[in-house]
């Protein structure tokens, strides 16, 4: 594959995976529409970063808008296309639900039906561990019931699996879903905790732990998400009748789903006293009850991963968090 259209490119996850690509020397299509969902000045920067790098070029563009869509998978004829544009939070989902449906139902809509009628040869697409919702079997493994979403977000993401699995069936397009487990590092978004805290305890102010620091997460470093969607990208799932791949629920249709993890669930309370060693500073916590949508542990089985592309991430928090905080100083002049 030569020619890649990244959605979401202005994005925290967009940026990483289009800057790797341009330095692999693809042909990189970025596309975004500058929400205002957090600060755009991040998003504007992150573009800048992008900007003049060899192989990139970017286009401003709503996906919710269909014909426009179309219009620029025409003008740039994608061999792939990695689909990361969306309205993300799960708390968020609570105030402003059509902004869900809007980007992340309307708007992967227009993305599909774009690859049906210009010949992709893979979509990746972005889904979330948030589909796993109220399961209570850990670690979450891609072909377990995901029934039960306890957010419009988690809803929605959901739906895109299903409505990717149904245009693979339907129309042949090959297809991959990304289940992100909570992805961290530099130039990431400042609605995320571990920006928030990092924030806070930088400037004295307290944080917020909810479900008394019970709460645990599968963090996972962006580098190796990047690592991941680019082994992924050259490999499209096969159209075949018979046999399964690694990642596949429905063998006879060219879909796949994996899990993309850290396989080391971190308690909230550890991950705070990490933040804390690395800046330096004490954080004055305030102790809150579980928030609704949320859950309390995130695990990911990564052994479809590991099976498909050789590679599964293992990046320590220690590790993932002393290079965010080394951007974010030096991103916001501290």
């Amino acid at each position: 594959m030569r020619r890649i259209l990244v959605t979401g490119a202005a994005g925290f996850i967009g940026r990483a995976v289009s800057a790797r690509l341009a330095e692999d020397g693809l042909e990189v299509r970025g596309v975004d529409n500058f929400t205002s969902y957090y600060d755009i000045r991040l998003k504007e920067a992150r573009l800048k970063d992008l900007e003049g790098r060899p192989g990139f070029s970017f286009l401003r563009l709503d996906l919710a808008d269909a014909a426009a869509t179309r219009e620029a998978f025409a003008d740039f004829k994608p061999d792939g296309v990695i689909h990361l544009a969306a309205q993300a939070g799960v708390r968020y989902s609570l105030e402003n639900p059509s902004a869900y449906t809007s980007s992340n139902v309307d708007g992967f809509l227009s993305v599909l039906e774009a690859c049906r009628f210009h010949e992709v040869r893979h979509l990746v697409y972005a889904s979330s561990s948030s589909v796993y919702g109220g399961n209570t079997k850990v670690p979450f493994a891609e072909a377990d019931a995901v029934n039960l979403p306890v957010s419009l977000y988690a809803a929605t993401k959901r739906a895109n699996e299903l409505m990717a699995q149904t245009y693979s069936h339907l129309f042949r397009i090959p297809a991959s879903g990304l289940r992100f487990f909570t992805v961290y590092g530099p130039w990431g978004r400042p609605d995320m905790a571990y920006y928030k805290f990092t924030d806070a305890i930088h400037a004295g102010r307290p944080i917020d732990i909810y479900n008394h620091g019970r709460m645990e997460r599968d963090f996972t470093y962006i580098d190796e998400v990047v690592e991941a969607i680019r082994r992924l990208v050259v490999q499209p799932p096969a159209d075949k009748a018979s046999g399964a791949e690694p990642g596949r629920i429905d063998p006879a249709t060219p879909h796949r789903i994996f899990n993309i993890g850290n396989h080391t669930p971190v308690r909230l309370e550890r991950f705070v006293s990490v933040l804390e060693d690395i800046i330096g500073r004490k954080a004055e916590r305030h102790l809150k009850p579980m928030q609704p949508g949320d859950v309390e542990r995130t695990y990911a089985d990564v052994e479809a991963l590991r099976q498909a592309v050789g590679f599964t991430p293992r990046t320590t928090i220690e590790e993932g968090l002393s290079a965010f905080v080394g951007w974010y100083k030096g991103y916001h002049g501290i």
